[in-house]
């Protein structure tokens, strides 16, 4: 009896540990936290980002293919990426580019990590070179194309580097 007791006792707390795993987020989840997002006077609310990305991410990674879950992650991408959360805004890009490479907005989170976290945050020219080019490769179609294509021409240069060669450049053409 007492074997018995034990291998119901073990039983019951594996049970029990499985049933305090992570909760299924909902679209209801979704809403709350996209809700709160803002302030009764319609100004952005920066303590609600993180559990607003958590609950998007969640949602996508819970529902891998639910026609919901890549514009889910790209609102998850857009909020890291404002809130300057770097390696969550590369983890996010990652994963819309392996689960949801044909997904129309894929190659505008890449733009968006190149140009805002690996070029403005992290200065690392040599990252946004290399996603920026990935975009032009894997996206030669896509409305985001040309201007990744023109930010490689003017990685690592001041603004006032970029207009000199403007300006050098319709000088030539006069």
């Amino acid at each position: 009896m007492n074997k018995t007791m034990k291998l119901m006792f073990v039983a019951l707390l594996a049970f029990g540990m499985m049933a305090c795993g992570e909760k299924k987020t909902t679209e209801e989840d979704l809403k709350k936290a996209e809700a709160a997002l803002f302030n009764d006077d319609m100004t952005a609310n920066p303590e609600a980002a993180p559990a607003a990305v958590k609950a998007f991410c969640d949602f996508a990674k819970q529902n891998p293919d639910d026609p919901a879950s890549p514009e889910w992650l790209f609102k998850a991408l857009e909020i890291a990426v404002g809130q300057k959360d770097a390696a969550k805004s590369e983890e996010i890009c990652q994963l819309m580019m392996k689960r949801y490479p044909t997904y129309e907005k894929t190659p505008f989170g890449m733009f968006m990590l190149a140009s805002m976290v690996y070029d403005d945050q992290q200065k690392d020219l040599d990252k946004a070179r290399a996603m920026l080019e990935k975009v032009v490769s894997d996206y030669p179609d896509s409305e985001i194309t040309p201007s990744a294509e023109a930010m490689i021409q003017f990685l690592g240069m001041t603004p006032e580097e970029i207009l000199k060669q403007f300006e050098e450049r319709d000088a030539a053409e006069e």
